[in-house]
């Protein structure tokens, strides 16, 4: 009974789908019949999953292309590769257009629509045509090119004709027009052995490398390097520009008490002293040296920087030095810190290419702003199998700065596991060897807990897989809560053997720069109420050489 039942119902979608299957042979052998344009779009509208598509489409196709060689037009050819890209008659269409194209540029005869021309068809069939047209049309225009590459097309094409020197010249003046920075000046010496130009740039190079002495308080320095150097007298204002800077070295000098707390050395060690620091044996020490270097405005401090974070072996040391570097660039004049940089990174072109040296051309280009080249350079420098918790501290940060949240938290992830592995492999204390170790230790505590720290934060924000965050927390929790175990069984032997000895995450530098920082703006202040004739000259020093922007934002 249930089944005779159910007979009608079959028969009723047996029957529908036929008739849905005859309605869509239907609308195939109606658009068949009809055969044009629009009688196919229709169908391939009304039945896009139809078992027909694909005929349908290439009778479209077809259409549309024998309608695109009646017009015979750009316009045609482009509407029709847009709409069929990957049609069987594509390639004759391409064709017809370029050919379309270049007979056009051809009537015009200019330069420039022969350009435009293999810009759009480089591969072209019609490109050695092209190119043969477009010499002598560009020879002829040479003395109205601006652009540099195209000059030096022109004239590695047409080495062997007489107008190639014009070609040369030309170059050599849209080149040496456009160098703007000490990196184009270095670029402009490398490029042109033989330019015109070559005593000016070097004028322009000495005079950012003087003037980055002078602004260091390297007065003697700078009036020895221009005495000696037989262009220094086609400097601009070079005798003014150096009286200027005896005249702040001058002030420097003073035995005021009130004016000497208002100079950018108070509380601050002599750079003599700090540096003798980095050969401390504490890595504490050596560490906060590193990070007092960048309160120095001095192109001084530079070299021994890159030196610190290229070879030193505790990370916190690398870290402040990397710190320093950034705030010492950011603070130097402009063109003072990008000759500086320009001259470090020339330098390292002509060098074997190694770890350090990658490393240390990544951060020149990561503290001058060229992040995008910065970070291919820190990836040829990473080593999967020596993993450098400074290049991933940079990169959290970076990522963080761009609101890349969660791409942040994975890297701070990798940063925890450093410091797990650091924490595990790190030797049992013992008098000897505590001190090592606690700093060791130190290091991956730090390291620990800005991970935690990065990864919570990226749990406020909207991020994609959000789940993946609490396992990152908990993997970072446990490396940190590993790291202050660990430093603090160190730091205990460490305090048996020298009850003195200073435990990870004491500053002494902290309090120190906060303190002459509070007594150089009360000291500026003094000075303002009843400003000495020279003050002028007291607000040039400060706004050039101090570290503090509270300061000089208090002499101006």
């Amino acid at each position: 009974m249930v089944l005779r039942s159910m007979l009608p119902a079959l028969s009723l979608i047996v029957v529908l789908g036929a008739g849905a299957s005859g309605c869509r042979d239907s609308a195939y052998r109606a658009a068949s019949k009809v055969d044009s344009i629009a009688s196919w779009k229709q169908f391939l509208a009304q039945h896009p999953q139809d078992e027909n598509v694909d005929p349908a489409r290439a009778r479209l196709a077809e259409l549309e292309f024998a309608e695109a060689r009646k017009a015979h037009t750009v316009v045609a050819y482009k509407r029709f590769l847009e709409a069929h890209p990957d049609a069987g008659q594509a390639r004759a269409a391409r064709a017809l257009l370029e050919t379309l194209r270049f007979n056009a540029a051809k009537d015009q005869g200019t330069a420039q629509a022969l350009r435009q021309f293999i810009r759009e068809h480089p591969e072209g069939v019609h490109r050695d045509e092209a190119d043969a047209l477009l010499r002598p049309l560009e020879l002829a225009e040479v003395a109205t090119l601006e652009e540099p590459t195209t000059l030096a097309r022109i004239a590695a094409q047409n080495p062997d004709d007489p107008r190639a020197a014009e070609v040369s010249t030309r170059l050599d003046e849209v080149a040496f027009s456009r160098a703007t920075t000490a990196a184009a000046w270095l670029a402009y010496l490398r490029d042109f052995p033989a330019g015109a130009h070559r005593d000016e740039v070097k004028v322009r190079l000495l005079s950012a490398q003087l003037d980055g002495l002078l602004v260091s308080g390297a007065v003697d320095e700078a009036q020895a390097l221009a005495a000696k150097h037989p262009l220094s007298p086609r400097l601009v204002d070079w005798p003014a520009r150096l009286a200027k800077a005896k005249a702040l070295v001058a002030l420097e000098a003073t035995k005021d008490p009130v004016r000497a707390k208002a100079l950018p050395g108070w509380t601050r060690r002599a750079l003599a002293d700090v540096l003798a620091s980095l050969r401390a044996t504490d890595p504490l020490d050596r560490w906060q040296a590193a990070a007092e270097l960048g309160q120095f405005v001095s192109v001084k401090v530079i070299d021994p920087l890159l030196e610190q974070l290229r070879g030193a072996r505790n990370a916190l040391i690398r870290q402040a030095a990397f710190d320093s570097l950034q705030a010492v660039v950011r603070l130097l004049p402009r063109h003072v810190a990008e000759y500086e940089l320009a001259v470090r990174l020339e330098a390292l072109e002509s060098k074997a290419q190694d770890g350090g040296l990658l490393l240390t051309r990544a951060v020149l280009l990561d503290v001058s702003g060229q992040l995008e080249r910065a970070a291919a350079e820190y990836q040829r420098a990473w080593d999967p199998q020596a993993v450098d918790p400074v290049v991933l501290r940079r990169w959290v940060a970076l990522r963080t700065e761009r609101r890349q949240f969660f791409a942040g938290a994975v890297t701070a992830r990798q940063l925890a596991a450093w410091a797990k592995d650091t924490t595990t492999q790190a030797e049992p204390p013992t008098p000897a060897t505590a001190l090592a170790v606690a700093r060791e230790l130190c290091a991956a505590q730090q390291a620990a807990t800005l991970a935690k720290t990065t990864i919570v934060a990226a749990r406020r924000e909207r991020v994609e897989f959000p789940e993946d965050l609490e396992g990152f927390e908990v993997r970072a929790t446990e490396a940190l809560r590993l790291a202050e175990a660990r430093l603090r069984d160190a730091e205990l032997v460490l305090l048996e053997r020298d009850p003195r000895a200073r435990r990870c995450g004491e500053d002494p530098l902290a309090e120190r720069v906060a303190a002459g920082e509070a007594e150089r703006i009360a000291s500026l202040e003094a000075l303002k109420a009843r400003p000495p004739k020279e003050w002028p000259q007291w607000v040039e020093l400060v706004q050039l050489r101090d570290p503090s922007p509270k300061v000089r934002a208090t002499a101006r």
